[in-house]
């Protein structure tokens, strides 16, 4: 990891994030102070994001997003073709990309790691065309996900998460569902299907506990237990990433997996509803470039992060 100097930053602002306007001021403070040229850009929905980052990354050295993990999944592909490295200021409700990174969530905090100027490669993965950074699920993720509104989100948090997700354990069924892998097909009764391309997810869970964000492969889990409740004695081994240890719980680990259900279903992807089944997933090595902790090199880490 090296220091990757840059002047001109484009700074991309959700006034909507549950902490966008608070957290703007003190991120552009600190980015003015390291001597950087800022042009802020507020976005007001997804797609507009890609569409600004097309707009004027030539006029930047770096793209910062100040959003939640959808906004900066959003940004994914943009990015990539711009070739800016990113730079996060985790102002959403679970922000676990951040975390995954060891991103401060304090915002001055993580804008002065952009002005430090340390990156790292990671990947990112694709769901039908549509990028994610965390987790991209099927069943009952994406059923909470369109259940919980914007507004809910920005007033409740985690308190509107926990409400949400208990209406929706309570009225949830199984889905039939095709999992192909190396050409290998698999067919499952499933609450969930989800395949992450990161660490973290969900405000916190484990998507697996050797999973990294830059290790090139994606992984996967399936619940498949008979009795939705039992998830609940589950929940120590989702914190740790342990899960795949229950016998309920179907794992594996490719760089990439089909999914087809018997009914068109909708794809959760960091928070957003993006896309629906069937669905293909596959990674992208190395895709993108983040500033990230110089620490992360001198064996003070938080989280495995592959060295390259």
């Amino acid at each position: 990891m090296s220091p990757h100097p840059i002047k001109r930053v484009l700074c991309l602002h959700n006034p909507k994030a549950r902490q966008g306007v608070r957290a703007l001021q003190p991120v552009c403070d600190r980015l003015e102070a390291g001597g950087l040229t800022l042009t802020v850009e507020p976005f007001q929905n997804l797609p507009e994001i890609a569409r600004d980052i097309a707009r004027l990354h030539q006029t930047a050295d770096a793209v910062v997003v100040c959003g939640g993990d959808g906004s900066i999944s959003s940004a994914a592909p943009a990015i990539m073709e711009s070739g800016l490295p990113l730079g996060i200021i985790p102002a959403g409700t679970a922000n676990d990309l951040a975390r995954t990174l060891s991103i401060p969530l304090d915002h001055a905090a993580a804008a002065d790691l952009i002005v430090r100027g340390y990156t790292r490669r990671i990947d990112v993965g694709l769901v039908n065309g549509h990028a994610f950074f965390n987790v991209a699920s099927i069943g009952l993720s994406s059923e909470l996900a369109e259940k919980l509104d914007p507004q809910t989100k920005k007033r409740y948090g985690r308190v509107g998460y926990a409400v949400a997700a208990f209406r929706v354990l309570s009225r949830a069924k199984r889905f039939s569902a095709r999992i192909v892998e190396k050409g290998q097909e698999t067919n499952v009764k499933t609450y969930q299907i989800a395949i992450g391309n990161g660490r973290l997810y969900g405000g916190g869970n484990v998507i697996a506990d050797t999973a990294a964000i830059d290790d090139g492969r994606l992984d996967l889990y399936s619940l498949e237990m008979s009795n939705l409740w039992k998830s609940v004695l589950m929940a120590r081994a989702f914190r740790a990433g342990t899960h795949g240890a229950w016998q309920e719980v179907r794992t594996a680990r490719c760089v990439e997996f089909k999914v087809e259900t018997r009914r068109t279903m909708p794809i959760n992807t960091d928070g957003e509803i993006v896309t629906a089944t069937p669905a293909h997933f596959r990674v992208l090595p190395g895709a993108i470039s983040v500033f990230t902790s110089p620490q992360l090199d001198q064996g003070s880490r938080t989280l495995p992060l592959h060295h390259r």
